[in-house]
């Protein structure tokens, strides 16, 4: 019987060795927090399919922002949770909407410490749930909601947004807001596009967490799952229009979109761990079906290695002190 002449097992031997050789590496600086902040809450709220996850009150968004500075993260993702809607998502654009005073908060309390992100669509606003304002038959109006988020950009710039984070998939929105922020004088407000986001069955517990009022679904301006070429073209647009960072979104269902899209762009390639796949690993580790730690780390590993240069996970502030 003869012998291997090579042997990969040689750099596998001790946990040194395997860290030596390691391709793919996982960094605190890497990790986005998404925080839910809730209008009027006296004390965080858990959401009950995301456990572990809270709509917070603006306290303590505060110290969760004040927390991810501290752990060295690479940014906190605001969305607003608002006691009151509309058809045209009006709390959006109100300077003292939920959304805008949590910016406030969050850029008081950390400065400079951390990049302080917002997510820029309206479907938590609107009593429809849609992510733009509906013509009379009921389909989004896709230019008159460009309007609309270039007012929003404007009130979230005006609150101290570091970055903001069009979502809502309307045709032009980057160069819409971009325009916006510069005619403005807000050239140093960065864009972190959602640019490659798919019709989900992922998104169940956001809605949750959001207190979605959807009606119907969002297949009309969100992308068709099967489709790779066209997120790449989305993705190019985005960066054509301005956006800083592109990102991909589901992130675990689309990582061959993650790399499709890196390999495509020069700028900086995000990818969001969604609220479904959160969902799925913690209902799994509660039943004892697999080690929840090790499935975190696998997680965000293998968006990492699909390409993602910044990943969106609720993990973020768990995983960050495992890391250093």
């Amino acid at each position: 019987m003869g012998f291997p002449e090579t042997r990969l097992r040689r750099l596998r031997r001790t946990p040194a060795l395997r860290r030596l050789v390691a391709e793919t590496s996982l960094q605190a600086r890497q990790l986005v927090l998404p925080v839910f902040v809730r209008e009027g809450a006296t004390e965080p709220t858990p959401i009950g399919s995301m456990p572990g996850v809270v709509q917070h009150t603006r306290d303590s968004v505060r110290k969760a922002a004040a927390a991810a500075a501290e752990l060295g993260l690479g940014g906190i993702m605001l969305f607003g949770v608002p006691t009151e809607k509309d058809a045209v998502g009006s709390g959006a654009v109100d300077p003292d909407g939920i959304l805008n005073v949590a910016i406030r908060d969050v850029v008081a309390e950390v400065g400079d410490a951390l990049p302080v992100m917002a997510d820029l669509c309206l479907d938590e606003f609107t009593d429809h749930g849609h992510c733009g304002v509906l013509t009379p038959s009921g389909t989004v109006d896709n230019d008159a909601t460009l309007a609309v988020y270039a007012e929003m950009a404007l009130a979230q710039a005006a609150a101290g947004v570091d970055l903001v984070g069009p979502s809502g998939m309307m045709d032009g929105q980057v160069g819409a807001v971009r325009a916006a922020l510069d005619g403005a004088g807000y050239q140093d407000v960065a864009i972190l596009a959602y640019s490659t986001k798919y019709a989900s069955a992922f998104y169940g517990p956001f809605r949750e967490a959001v207190d979605s009022s959807l009606q119907g679904d969002r297949r009309t301006y969100q992308q068709d799952g099967g489709n790779v070429v066209e997120g790449v073209r989305e993705a190019l647009l985005d960066v054509e229009e301005g956006a800083d960072l592109v990102m991909v979104k589901p992130a675990l269902a689309y990582l061959d979109v993650v790399r499709a899209v890196r390999e495509a762009v020069d700028v900086p390639v995000a990818a969001y761990n969604i609220s479904g796949e959160y969902a799925m690993v913690e209902a799994a580790a509660a039943h004892g079906w697999i080690d929840r730690d090790a499935a975190i780390l696998e997680t965000l590993t293998s968006i990492r290695r699909a390409g993602a240069d910044v990943i969106l996970t609720y993990w973020a502030a768990e995983v960050a002190p495992r890391l250093s």
